[in-house]
């Protein structure tokens, strides 16, 4: 017998119809429309869930400057800059003294930007600099209250300069931002208060993550939520969207059955390697920088990063490998395609399955 996750209504299946053939002509198409910078591998934090595990020193140089922007103008012939999101990300880009530079240089040549960050080292005054050098777009990560989130993060100030940092992203009319939650056993029980709080401190616009068992993260599986309070997290997200105030949704990790549409703004898809790329610190071409690096598809330093992206990435945009273990026989693979890459460990096999969580917490219930 189907669980209620499974029976989804004659207009949700072929609204779903209809997105799965325009993803497949996206895939043919694969139109450039996000590029992911890791401009370094250095942090300032060090988190319990990070799935890169970075460090406050590392092997890997920050990429310089000039060899970015030399991939930015080999791409500029080959698209519409207009339509192309430059996401600067780490690491956390912050302990980089030149992204002004990076970031006004990407402005003159019509790229909209922004970047991810913990914001520990965001002032007021290294805002300003940023917004002038034309910073489009920020996120702000934030993991719960002040005792899980420092303990998540690593670093006792890194609640209070996260607040901080959300505080000023609030004043900034022009700044398109959001914050991101990782949700964890230990932060799960109070997001309700979590909300309240973030919509006092101005949060319009709120992305919620399950951490995924990579990096780090995978010494930790008691991050991981059990099936009923995964469930629990979706009535959380589409009760949030339904009040108005904030406009929750979940990210784009894997298909959720009958909440498809109901707790992110449009059908689940992943886009690595579709539309979104990646540059990485040691010059990879890749898709999703959460990718494990056994996808990486060439390197700038040796390819030219458009003829990568127009002949390479055949795991990202034919996906049929995936249909293997559990996927095999499951009758909404044509919709979720294996769940999102990084989801996927070196042998290509899934680490866990968003579906079977929600129809585990289903089948649980008396």
């Amino acid at each position: 017998m189907k669980t209620p996750v499974e029976r989804l209504s004659l207009r949700k299946r072929l609204a779903l119809e209809v997105f799965r053939k325009m993803r497949e002509n996206q895939k043919a198409m694969h139109p450039l429309r996000q590029l992911f910078w890791e401009c370094t591998q250095r942090c300032n934090v060090r988190c319990k869930h990070c799935g890169s595990d970075c460090k406050s020193t590392t092997t890997v140089p920050d990429m310089p400057a000039a060899d970015f922007l030399r991939v930015i103008d080999s791409i500029t012939p080959h698209v519409n800059p207009h339509e192309v999101n430059i996401v600067i990300t780490g690491g956390e880009p912050l302990v980089r003294e030149d992204l002004e530079e990076v970031g006004l240089a990407l402005y003159q040549r019509g790229y909209p930007w922004g970047m991810v960050t913990n914001g520990l080292y965001l002032s007021a005054s290294r805002l300003q600099s940023l917004l002038e050098a034309g910073l489009h777009s920020m996120t702000v990560s934030l993991d719960g209250f002040a005792d899980d989130h420092n303990w998540l993060r690593g670093n006792p100030q890194s609640h209070e300069r996260a607040m901080n940092a959300i505080r000023l992203m609030a004043r900034e009319s022009e700044l398109t931002w959001d914050v991101v939650t990782c949700v964890n056993r230990r932060n799960y029980p109070y997001l309700e208060q979590l909300k309240g709080a973030l919509y006092e401190a101005g949060v319009r616009h709120w992305r919620l993550f399950t951490i995924f068992p990579v990096g780090r993260a995978a010494r930790y599986p008691e991050f991981q939520l059990d099936d009923k309070d995964f469930r629990g997290l979706m009535e959380f997200i589409r009760r949030t969207r339904q009040e108005g105030k904030v406009m929750a949704g979940y990210g784009c990790e894997g298909f959720l059955g009958s909440y498809e549409a109901e707790v992110r703004d449009s059908f689940y898809i992943c886009n690595a390697g579709i539309s979104v790329a990646s540059v990485l610190a040691d010059g990879s071409i890749s898709a999703c920088p959460s990718i494990r690096a056994d996808y990486s598809q060439g390197n700038i330093y040796r390819d030219d990063f458009m003829e990568v992206w127009e002949h390479r990435f055949q795991p990202f945009r034919d996906r049929a490998w995936m249909k293997k273990g559990a996927c095999a026989s499951c009758a909404f693979f044509r919709y979720c395609e294996g769940n999102g890459m990084h989801l996927h460990d070196a042998n290509g096999d899934l680490l866990f399955c968003h579906l079977e969580r929600l129809k585990g917490a289903f089948a649980c219930e008396p």
